[in-house]
């Protein structure tokens, strides 16, 4: 199984870089990403939703990761 790794910034998006299958709440298949990192939304304001387009910097979005 290839490795992943999952890097939530601070007051900004989740980072997810390695092979993975990203699949909807019905288990359709959305994306298949392989070496390239995804950003997911964590303020619920992009317009592209479920990727991060940058709006929490505008938003307010203030969130500190604790582990």
């Amino acid at each position: 199984m290839a490795d992943v790794t999952v890097t939530v910034f601070d007051s900004g998006p989740i980072e997810v870089m390695g092979a993975i299958t990203l699949k909807d709440e019905n288990g359709g298949v959305r994306e298949i990403v392989e070496g390239e990192p995804i950003y997911l939304c964590r303020c619920g304001v992009s317009k592209d939703k479920p990727y991060c387009d940058g709006s929490h910097g505008d938003c307010g979005f203030v969130h500190k990761f604790t582990e």
